[in-house]
């Protein structure tokens, strides 16, 4: 799995997200974990975890795997990217070193038969990852199993905005393949993408108040990190959220939350899991 990683990323055909949310994992607080904890329960609508198994696929930094911890779940994390495992290792050393109830290893949503090992779990969380696998339906498919009944399945993924969308993904590309071309395609992103928040705070005398007092506190995220992580971003692949909707409703479940954007980001979908169709 590794070798295969490190090809894909020499060869331009696989963004180093790992190596993002390393740079990210220096400027983590305990303000970034207690959003992340928020968002969690929010979408879920739970008051905690506690008692609950929790599998982040794709754990990425592994903030999520650590605010489902501290929030009384069992964890399995999974990342297919080396340096994500890395990080999401380090969390776990940094608040949870010796807890036997938090597992973290390399694995793949593609790969049915590691998956088909790990059981069911309460929540099955992948958020903002199963569009970047290069097989965004296949793996869609694949997380089914691990939903228990009566299980929530809890996923965002990249809206479908047709003409941006397939003119973003020239971007990624471009980024992957060309590194000589990634800080002026940074550059010229955030410019695309604030410019308007900019100018707005420039106007009203707040340089950079919109990025601090709303973007910052947005899931514990970071804006420049997931800025990187948007523009080199790739395999990419977009969906429509009825798509997927109409997609685990034939598969057996209902939908409870959901969230959409009507720009580039993610929809964000809670399914829970009536019934055992496959």
């Amino acid at each position: 799995m590794s070798q295969q990683h490190t090809l894909e990323v020499s060869s331009g055909e696989r963004f180093e997200f790992g190596r993002n949310w390393a740079e990210f994992l220096k400027h983590l607080d305990d303000d970034r974990i207690r959003e992340a904890e928020k968002s969690l329960l929010d979408m879920l609508e739970m008051p905690d975890l506690e008692g609950k198994t929790f599998i982040d696929i794709g754990s990425g930094s592994g903030l999520f795997s650590l605010a489902a911890k501290r929030l009384g779940a069992k964890v399995h994390s999974l990342d297919f990217d080396p340096q994500s495992v890395k990080c999401t290792r380090e969390l776990k050393r940094r608040y949870f070193d010796t807890d036997t109830d938090w597992v973290v290893e390399a694995g793949s949503v593609l790969d049915p038969d590691y998956l088909a090992r790990l059981g069911q779990f309460d929540i099955v969380y992948s958020w903002g990852v199963l569009h970047h696998t290069g097989h965004l339906w296949q793996a869609l498919e694949n997380v089914i199993p691990l939903v228990k009944e009566g299980g929530k399945l809890f996923i965002a993924l990249y809206n479908d905005q047709g003409g941006p969308s397939r003119r973003w993904l020239t971007v990624k590309k471009l980024y992957c393949k060309y590194p000589i071309l990634r800080m002026p395609l940074l550059l010229g992103s955030w410019w695309r993408l604030y410019w308007r928040t900019v100018l707005r705070d420039l106007i009203h005398l707040t340089p950079g108040a919109s990025f601090r007092k709303v973007y910052e506190k947005r899931r514990g995220m970071s804006l420049w990190r997931d800025l990187v992580d948007w523009v080199g971003g790739y395999p990419f692949e977009v969906c429509k959220a009825e798509e997927v909707f109409d997609y685990y409703r034939k598969h057996g479940f209902v939908l409870t939350r959901l969230t959409t954007d009507g720009d580039l980001g993610c929809n964000q979908l809670v399914l829970l899991r009536v019934n055992k169709v496959v």
